[in-house]
């Protein structure tokens, strides 16, 4: 297997996922609060925006990647969504469980790699992944994985950061590469994860890029919405064949 990108490292491929899910684990335990903190609060109104694309009917069947603390999971159940859960870091995979338990919600969870999904084919109405694509080795095989679990009509929403608009990239690189370590370090004690998240921002595909991505993985009828001028993006495509 080839060199992947971690941040602006190069890793052996077979090393990333183990990399990155020590980077969650670390982080963890400040994980909502550097959300809040870092973003402003604006990542609740972004995954509002996406729960309410994905258009998830009661009784549907929906799989959570990248689950982290549960915000989306908890959203989708909440319309009467049988939500599984699922992430490659243990101690987020456990925060979002908890999550779901202090709201009265019981839904199962499974510690998995999104390239090698422990799920039958067609087995999901939708298929959700905040803020984690970008993490992933192989997002062509992740995005596959992700389209074969979906069952005919079913519909993928990946919520990732993205390409800002271009007059604001300099002030975005000014507060990704100063303000965001220093936030990691004195918040959640490591500086390096958070340098790690701006890095990574700035190797994942653009908006178009990705859109093509999705097309070429099986699903249709693919577009993005721009978030915060394009600070984030949702792009969704559905499964139709």
């Amino acid at each position: 297997m080839k060199d992947a990108d971690f941040g602006y490292e190069r890793v052996r491929a077979e090393e990333k996922a183990a990399r990155v899910a020590g980077v969650f684990d670390r982080v963890a335990g400040r994980y909502d609060l550097m959300n809040d903190l870092m973003s402003l609060g604006l990542h609740r109104a972004w995954k509002a925006f996406t729960v309410r694309l994905a258009r998830v009917r009661p009784g549907e069947r929906v799989l959570d990647l990248a689950c982290g603390s549960g915000d989306l999971a908890r959203a989708l159940a909440a319309r009467g969504a049988d939500v599984v859960l699922s992430d490659i870091s243990g101690r987020m995979l456990a925060l979002g469980r908890d999550r779901m338990l202090d709201a009265g919600l019981v839904a199962p969870a499974a510690q998995c790699d999104a390239e090698r999904l422990p799920f039958r084919s067609a087995s999901f109405d939708c298929v959700t992944v905040g803020f984690g694509l970008r993490n992933m080795t192989r997002k062509e095989a992740a995005l596959a994985e992700m389209a074969r679990v979906l069952r005919t009509g079913g519909r993928l929403l990946v919520l990732e950061f993205s390409r800002v608009w271009k007059p604001l990239e300099k002030p975005y690189d000014f507060y990704s590469f100063r303000v965001l370590p220093w936030l990691g370090a004195r918040v959640a004690g490591d500086a390096a994860a958070y340098r790690y998240l701006a890095e990574s921002i700035r190797v994942h595909p653009d908006q178009a890029t990705l859109c093509r991505m999705l097309e070429a993985a099986g699903l249709e009828q693919v577009e993005y919405f721009n978030l915060s001028a394009g600070v984030a993006a949702v792009h969704r495509g559905l499964k139709l064949r």
